[in-house]
């Protein structure tokens, strides 16, 4: 009894082993398939000969990048857009779930680039980070940005094969040329102020009327009130000089003459008054 039970066990291991290679090998291309926005990545990946290495893994993540995304890099060395690849491909479960579920911190992940023996400074690894909510995806180099963000689940078989998307390729320094996220759009204009409706502006009150007739309306003084400025006599011209002379000249002589006249009409009632006696 214990050695048929020792035997049902191992056949079921051995069965589970063999069923969940073959799954592993068989579904990263036939997934790809279902979708025909990654069939580029599904190219690259038969290209450069991937899937056989990755058939031999029973837990992987791979994070796929569509067609549109992945272009930068198509054009490449076959060198440099495997090595590229072999950075997107975890050796862990990560599903919608596992990712979802992750609290806001950082995380290495561990590539398939990494057991090349070629790694360095940590390019055979991705930083993962939680932020806000979201995934994002970048080299384990340090100081490199995070580039890629999670975008959703396209395939999972539990604890064997996972397909998720990510919003670009990741290129670590030292594999090929590094490839960095578009800058985000301007921002819109603000709208501008709508003006402000008459009909709904309140009229002014008693007391406005008051004020704006104290206030709104200059006080004009008086004429009678402006401060006037003497100003000094104009100094008298050369002409007018002479002509004030004159006037002097004329009246001192007639003066005279009437001053001689009367000494005259004196003289002659006294030669008069003599003259009766």
């Amino acid at each position: 009894m214990g050695l048929n039970a020792s035997l049902y066990l191992f056949s079921r291991t051995f069965l589970l082993i063999f069923f969940s290679t073959a799954i592993t090998a068989d579904n990263i291309t036939q997934a790809f398939e279902k979708y025909s926005n990654f069939s580029t990545m599904n190219d690259l990946l038969i290209k450069t000969k991937l899937n056989i290495p990755i058939s031999k893994y029973l837990t992987i993540t791979l994070l796929a990048v569509s067609n549109e995304a992945i272009s930068p890099i198509v054009n490449r060395s076959d060198v440099e857009v495997k090595n590229i690849l072999m950075n997107h491909v975890i050796l862990d479960y990560y599903d919608e779930i596992k990712f979802k579920g992750m609290k806001e911190k950082s995380i290495m992940l561990t590539t398939l680039y990494q057991t090349t023996g070629l790694g360095e400074e940590m390019n055979g690894f991705l930083n993962c980070t939680k932020s806000k909510g979201r995934v994002y995806f970048g080299s384990g180099v340090k100081g490199s940005p995070l580039v890629a963000e999670y975008v959703k689940a396209l395939y999972d078989n539990p604890y064997n094969l996972s397909i998720v998307q990510i919003s670009m390729p990741i290129v670590a320094p030292g594999l090929s040329l590094v490839i960095f996220p578009p800058p985000p759009p301007p921002a819109p204009p603000a709208p501008a102020p709508s003006p402000p409706d008459a009909a709904m502006a309140p009229g002014p009150g008693p007391d406005d009327d008051d004020n704006a007739s104290d206030t709104a309306v200059p006080k004009h003084k008086p004429a009678t009130e402006t401060t006037e400025v003497d100003s000094p006599a104009p100094t008298p011209s050369a002409d007018n000089e002479k002509i004030e002379a004159a006037d002097k000249a004329g009246s001192s002589s007639s003066a005279c003459k009437a001053g001689l006249s009367f000494v005259v009409v004196l003289l002659l009632l006294l030669f008069a008054s003599f003259a009766g006696f």
